[in-house]
Order: structure tokens, then sequence, then C-alpha cells
């Protein structure tokens, strides 16, 4: 009994030895950045088995593989007859004809003009539109949101969406499994006997749970008949419209657009419906209108997630942040920068270049909260400007750069958007919306509590060992 019991740990010593040295090689095979790859290889190393579980779940990596074949992509895209357009003919700075190159290449997005845009900062008016829309579809309604609840409101959407597909409207919904997860099944199931097709993204079940736990689909779009659009922060949820339970609203930014992005939206979700639904794939819509709009309004959706051979947003951001020239206004809900975006701010500021920074006083999350309390220090140090939202949960993602660039979405200013979820930005190019945003901006500072570096000084000793404790987990929160 004993040499079989020393035999039988012997056995699984030298397993287990095994399949850490294979994570190990992974990782460092994946040429990560190093600091990361150190720390998962010492997590690996001195964390028996609670390591192991930490990398299944967080430390893979998708880098490169493909959501659909490049064949079928090249199919979608010679469907959109994208036109062309000769940037060198526009108002536009150098500055900003090198992003437009830059999200064409990383993300295949096409610059676009003829565009209108609504601005919404509140979940009644946006939703109100959005049920006005969603009546008077004629041929085709696709939705898709990181969060689909079956509360008051989601009962109000599944209802419109089941009365357009009995009457003969093609009605498709993408929602993410675990973002919707408290969403019961029989509200899908109920959506699916009235003819709207609904597909969870990247369902999380066993056994294929590690493989899907941390890569979200984090987008919130919605295109009608082809012709109007709808992009930005705001899920299905009543906290968007009611106050939340804790007392406080959701204060969040949203756009209608019209023009030719609708087609680059349609192309998103063309892509993502794909993705998960081979056997059944989505063609690109022929029930488009002609477009009747007529100005040089650009826009540009740049989509980014886990499969992409490059961080895209983080690098749109990166070179929209290093090619400002007055002033750098962020609204996000989360901090937590990237080592090179952080620098970029820094070093912006430095340059006596006018960045702000505005995040939530209070959290949905206790931890991302603090983590990105973490980041305030370095920032006052070199001279940048950072407000505390009071009213409620401040879920903006939005960067104001100069007077000509806005990038809104779902992006929030994170590691885990940056590198883990599937996200989508709109960059618009024009000095009206600009103007517009940064007035939203100015107005939305007025609730603000401005932090200076006395009073951040004398916080609580608690509180700062919190932040400290809490940044170590960043790049995975």
């Amino acid at each position: 009994m004993t040499r079989l019991y020393w035999w039988s740990n012997f056995v699984f010593i030298l397993f287990y030895a095994f399949i850490i040295i294979s994570c190990v090689i992974v990782v460092l095979k994946e040429n990560r950045n190093p600091i990361r790859s150190l720390a998962w290889v010492l997590a690996l190393i001195f964390l028996p088995g609670i390591g192991l579980v930490f990398y299944a779940f967080f430390g893979r990596s998708l880098r490169g593989q493909h959501m659909i074949s490049r064949m079928n992509k090249r199919r979608i895209m010679t469907s959109m007859s994208v036109r062309h357009i000769d940037l060198n003919k526009l108002s536009l700075s150098r500055a900003d004809r090198n992003l437009i190159k830059l999200a064409r290449n990383v993300s295949s997005s096409f610059y676009t003009v003829n565009n209108e845009i609504e601005i919404f900062t509140n979940g009644e008016d946006k939703f109100t539109a959005l049920k006005r829309d969603l009546l008077a579809a004629e041929h085709s309604i696709f939705l898709q949101y990181y969060i689909f609840l079956d509360d008051t409101l989601g009962h109000e959407i599944a209802e419109i969406l089941m009365q357009k597909a009995r009457e003969g409207v093609e009605v498709k919904v993408i929602y993410d499994h675990v973002g919707s997860f408290s969403a019961r099944n029989r509200f899908f199931k109920m959506m699916n006997s009235a003819g709207v097709e609904t597909h969870p993204f990247f369902r999380v079940t066993f056994p294929q749970f590690a493989n899907r736990v941390n890569w979200r689909n984090h987008r919130k779009l919605v295109i009608i008949d082809g012709r109007i659009g709808y992009i930005g922060g705001m899920n299905i949820a009543d906290r968007y419209v009611h106050r939340a339970s804790k007392g406080w609203g959701w204060r969040d930014t949203h756009f209608r657009v019209q023009g030719e992005i609708v087609d680059s939206l349609l192309f998103s979700f063309v892509v993502d419906w794909n993705f998960r639904n081979q056997d059944k794939p989505l063609r690109y819509p022929d029930s488009r209108r002609e477009n009747s709009i007529h100005n040089e309004l650009g826009m540009q959706l740049v989509g980014s997630g886990p499969l992409s051979s490059w961080d895209n947003l983080a690098l749109c951001f990166l070179k929209a942040i290093s090619s400002a020239t007055k002033s750098i206004y962020i609204q996000t809900p989360y901090f937590l920068p990237t080592d090179a975006l952080r620098h970029a701010l820094e070093a912006a500021a430095l340059s006596k270049i006018d960045v702000r920074i505005m995040i939530p006083r209070r959290s949905d999350s206790l931890m991302l909260r603090y983590a990105s309390f973490s980041y305030i220090t370095q920032c006052l140090r070199a001279g940048i400007k950072v407000y505390l939202y009071n009213p409620g949960m401040l879920h903006a993602k939005c960067m104001i750069i100069d007077d000509n660039l806005v990038t809104a979405g779902s992006t929030n200013f994170d590691f885990r958007s940056f590198e883990n979820n599937f996200e989508c930005n709109l960059f618009i190019y024009d000095r009206g919306v600009n103007a517009r945003m940064r007035e939203i901006f100015f107005d939305d500072m007025q609730k603000c509590t401005k932090v200076t570096s006395t009073s951040w000084r004398q916080r609580p000793l608690l509180q700062r060992t919190l932040e400290s404790v809490v940044r170590l987990f960043s790049p995975i929160l």
C-alpha cells in the first residue's frame, strides 16, 4: 500500500510538472510583454493548482486566429461596394489622415463621408428613439448587445422585435452569454418562438468553460433596414432609464447614425453572426436604401478583439493621443491604461497639452474602482487633471482630441477592452461633433469633484493599501 501510494504521488507530480512546463513553454513562445509573461510563469510555478486554473481561464491568447475564413470575409467586403475616398482631397489634418490609414490597415475599417449623427447622453432619449426606429423597420433588424436583460426595458424591446418578426421583418439578435447571464433562458426562447433569431456569443458551457469565459463580446450595435445604426455604451437594462438599485443612475453616451457608416456597422454584425453560425451564414443584405445624405462628416468604425493580429483600438488610441496638440479629454468608467497609453498621456501633459480624465467616484465594481484610483497619483504628478463624477455611475466611453476628433463606443480605457473583449468604436472626424462632445464633457465637469494633490495625499491608509494590492491584478480585471 505504501509503495502504491508513493508511486501514485510520483506519477501525479510528474504529470503536473509536465503540464506546468508545457504551459510555461507556451507562454514563452507567445512573446508577450515580458512583465506579464514573467508574472504568469511565477504564478504557474509557485501557485500549484491555483496558478494553472487562473492561466486556463485568463492567461491564454487567441491572437492571430480568425473569426471567419479570409475568403468569407473578403466576400462580405466585396458585397459592401465600398466607395474609396481620396483623403488628400478632404479638409483633414495630417494627423487625422495618418490615424485613418492606421485604422484601415489594422482593422479593415473604411473611411466614410455623407453621414449624420445624433448624440444621446441618457437612456430615456436613446431608447425612445430606438423603439421608434424599430417599430418603423420594414426589412431587417440586426441587434447586438453585451447585456440584454429580461427586465421591464428588455421586455419592451423584445415585444417590438417579436411584433416585427411576425410582420415578416428579418430580426436577428446577438447577446453575450456571460453579460446576459442573469436573463432567463425562457426569455430568449420566447423571442425564438415568435420568429426572432437569437444567438448567444461564445456560450459558456462545460467542458468549454475555460476556453470561452475570458473572451466577451462587448459591442452594442443596432442596424435597421441597412440605413439606421446605433452604437455606444448603453446596454439593454433598466438601469439606463431608471435609477439603479443603489439609488443612483447611469450616465452613458450613445450615437444614432445614418449614411455610409451604417455599411460598416452592418459588416461588423455579419462577421459576428457568421462566427458561430457557419452552418446558416448571414449574407450581406441587399435591402439597403440609397443614401440621400451629402456632406463631408467623416466616420470610421474600428473593431478589435482577442483574435486580431494587433491590439487595434489600443494602437489607434495611442496614435490619437500622441498626435494631440491642444487637448485630450477622456471619459471612462474604468481607467486601467497600458504602460504605453499611460506614458503617452503623461508625455502629453508634460508637454503642456490640456489632458483631463473623468471617472466615476462610485463604481459598479469595487475592485475596478480601487484599481482605477491607483493610477491617479501618477496622473496628478504629470499634470493630468482628474475629475470624479458624483451623481452616479459614469459609464460613458469617449475621447475628445483637439478640435476635430472624437471616438466613442464600447471600449473602456482598460486592459480587458484592449486585449480580451470584442469591441468597436466610432471615430468621428468633424469639428461640429467635436464641439458638441466638448460641451457635454464640460457640462459633466460641473457635476464632478476635481482631484487635487493635497486632497489625494490625505486619503486613508487602508484605501492606499487596497489600491496597491488591486493594481497587481489590473491586467486580468
